[in-house]
């Protein structure tokens, strides 16, 4: 058994040709290299992913496809066919509340038609052409109940969580038994 001493411990050997030292040093210097190499390219890979995901890729000389849900379908119509269709004109989709809300504003055209917005078996919804995402969430949980009057513009406010519908998305509106594909979100 050893006896503790308060003399100071034997020096490590030495190293009388420099090759530990200088190796380890060389060593030291190449780990940090590498590990910066490593997130550097972290980096642009991230912010090469995010931008693919960000923007649809490809150029078309025509509207692209309307990516909805089948579940959620409903007989596409123009601007004017929605009129004919729900008796009602959107006015605007626009981003609001941080980007955490979307606002639709419609105008009523015919009240009689516009009562088909209450039906509960065609929610309104707008989906994002892009990822198919659907948001049929109020905020609040606020909807319009009543008869609705002519020449008067109403408004549904739907919660946009994840900010995944933005400024300049194509989106798909849904109101009473129809759907306005290509609406562009202000």
């Amino acid at each position: 058994m050893a006896q503790a001493t308060l003399e100071p411990m034997p020096e490590a050997p030495s190293d009388p040709d420099g090759w530990g030292s200088g190796l380890r040093r060389w060593a030291a210097r190449h780990v940090r290299l590498v590990g910066w190499l490593a997130g550097a390219i972290a980096v642009v890979v991230a912010a090469a992913l995010a931008l693919w995901l960000a923007h649809p890729s490809g150029s078309r000389a025509q509207a692209p496809e309307a990516n909805i849900p089948v579940a959620w379908a409903r007989p596409a119509v123009s601007a004017a066919g929605l009129a004919q269709a729900s008796g009602v004109k959107i006015t605007q989709v626009a981003e609001t509340g941080a980007g955490g809300l979307l606002d639709l504003r419609f105008k009523v055209l015919d009240p009689d038609k516009a009562h088909a917005l209450h039906d509960a078996r065609t929610p309104p919804a707008i989906i994002d052409e892009r990822t198919g995402i659907v948001l049929d969430q109020l905020f609040m949980g606020h909807s319009h109940s009543g008869p609705y009057k002519a020449a008067v513009t109403y408004y549904l406010v739907f919660e946009n969580t994840g900010n995944w519908v933005h400024r300049g998305s194509r989106v798909t509106v849904l109101l009473g038994n129809a759907q306005v594909e290509h609406v562009v979100v202000q």
